[in-house]
């Protein structure tokens, strides 16, 4: 089904490019589930073949892949680890998003660019315990003081995906003395910043998502490379795709697994495997029936987002239509994947909840995207004000 949604040469370039590395993602993604290991191998390997610079603009180095590009790798590397796919989508989600937008200084946006293009690795580090999703407006505990040319900041980050291997944080902080939100730049080794390894959950065991500790960290003016204008420093655009298409890989990879034990599995209380039992049958189209509705949801809210970003000036309404956009790929693509990973559990039966099984590790994992912004619940919010104009 993915093939249908191939457009260019340089998407099939890329999509073999992971294809390379397809075997040696696979193999260790039990263990290092099993045993909450970071995958710093896989990681390394994306970092060999370019991947983190895929989404950053050709006149900056990059590959200048937009977020339908991303998403369909992000979606076939999913199928092979979601913990990998989740730990690096987030700095294609991030350059993509800095540079689309152009929202740092051009000087810094050249800076950056370089560390790109010899790997470095990002993520945006928004989320605190006391604020919630950083989607609902929250006002972040995190501090961020000016003393002479340089801006303190202090605070504690909560789910820092990938931070075993993160060369920079992006980082939200208060700034009292403007009365606003501000996004700051900080590289792993400035001196106070450090990891606490609290991440210990049943699902995307593997990203390494623990907390940030920021202790009187100093960092340079230009390192403040954004005062975001909207309101809770969070913002929903295209990019943030990126992540339901992880999910939507982790369906796809039990739903192949479902397929081939159906062809191959055959008790001795029948004739043939049981791919020709009529309730399996109807279980295996349920399945690609999900799948077809999420991936048409997921490509067809990706081409609309870029359509609306290509004509200049994004209006209100633009903007209110990227973000419902966004909001209901996610919701549908989230709910989807896990209705299909529990059918491909069905039709395998009691040995998917054993544990060398990995339909288990994807019944466990696809639940996590229930909790990547937006939320379920505010996507039903937004569409009905959409609907009610309020």
């Amino acid at each position: 089904m993915k093939e249908l949604f191939i457009k260019t040469e340089k998407q099939r370039e890329w999509l073999e490019k992971l294809a390379v590395l397809e075997k040696g993602i696979k193999e260790n993604a039990q263990r290092n589930d099993e045993e909450s290991i970071f995958p710093h191998e896989n990681i390394k390997r994306l970092r060999e073949i370019g991947y983190p610079k895929v989404t950053l603009p050709t006149e900056y180095g990059g590959e200048g892949m937009n977020v339908y590009d991303a998403i369909l790798l992000q979606e076939t590397l999913g199928s092979y680890d979601g913990s990998t796919a989740l730990s690096i989508g987030w700095t294609l989600l991030t350059v993509g998003d800095v540079y689309e937008t152009k929202s740092w200084a051009e000087e810094k946006l050249k800076e950056f660019a370089n560390d790109v293009k010899n790997g470095a690795i990002i993520n945006k580090i928004f989320s605190e315990v006391i604020t919630g999703s950083p989607v609902r407006g929250g006002r972040p505990g995190t501090s961020a003081v000016k003393k002479g040319n340089k801006w303190v900041i202090n605070g504690r980050k909560a789910y820092a995906t990938c931070s075993p291997e993160l060369d920079y944080f992006l980082v939200t902080a208060w700034i009292q003395e403007i009365e606003n939100i501000g996004n700051f730049l900080i590289h792993k080794d400035t001196e106070g910043l450090s990891i606490d390894e609290t991440w210990d959950v049943i699902a995307m065991k593997s990203t390494g998502s623990h907390d940030l500790v920021l202790e009187n960290v100093e960092v340079d003016e230009s390192n403040l490379v954004e005062i975001p204008k909207y309101q809770t420093g969070f913002k929903l655009n295209g990019w943030l795709l990126i992540i339901p298409a992880t999910y939507l890989g982790i369906a796809q990879a039990a739903r192949d697994y479902a397929v081939e034990f159906a062809n191959t599995h055959s008790p001795n209380s029948i004739k043939g495997t049981i791919a020709t039992l009529p309730n399996v049958q109807a279980l295996i189209g349920e399945i690609d029936l999900l799948l077809m509705q999420a991936r048409y949801t997921l490509y067809g809210a990706a081409q609309s987002c870029i359509d609306l970003m290509q004509k200049g000036e994004i209006s209100t309404e633009d903007a209110a239509n990227i973000a419902n956009a966004v909001n209901v790929a996610k919701y549908t693509v989230t709910n989807n994947a896990i209705q299909v990973v529990d059918k491909a559990m069905r039709v395998v039966g009691a040995r998917s909840l054993q544990r060398n099984n990995p339909l288990q590790r994807y019944y466990r994992d696809v639940r996590a995207g229930l909790h990547n912004p937006p939320m379920d619940d505010l996507t039903i919010k937004k569409l009905a004000e959409s609907a009610l104009k309020l």
